[in-house]
């Protein structure tokens, strides 16, 4: 059985006890979050498909921790021109854990 979400802009494929890292939710760790943004749902007989979205679905987690991630760098430069810009970059995520999966 498995879903598919949108959060943060994104989509995301789901099973029960996945662990998602997904753009930074608002919360503690060990808040529950729910997904009601399911656009798709299958199980071994059942295929049911949203337009766009599934009314009745919805998906519940657990937040594990919220956490940044690794410091990217972005390095701009003209060259004979004297420019050049250097600037960090790190993401908030937060790790989510599936739970359950209703339809």
């Amino acid at each position: 059985m498995y879903a598919i979400i949108e959060t943060g802009g994104k989509q995301y494929k789901v099973q029960e006890g996945d662990l998602l890292h997904i753009e930074k939710l608002p919360g503690v760790p060990g808040q529950a979050v729910s997904f009601k943004r399911v656009l798709f749902y299958s199980n071994e007989t059942d295929v049911k498909i949203g337009t766009p979205l599934l009314e009745s679905a919805q998906v519940d987690g657990e937040i594990v921790r919220n956490d940044r991630e690794k410091k990217i760098l972005v390095f701009k430069k003209k060259r004979r021109k004297g420019y050049s810009k250097k600037q960090g970059h790190r993401q908030d995520y937060s790790e989510v854990k599936i739970l359950k999966i209703h339809t």
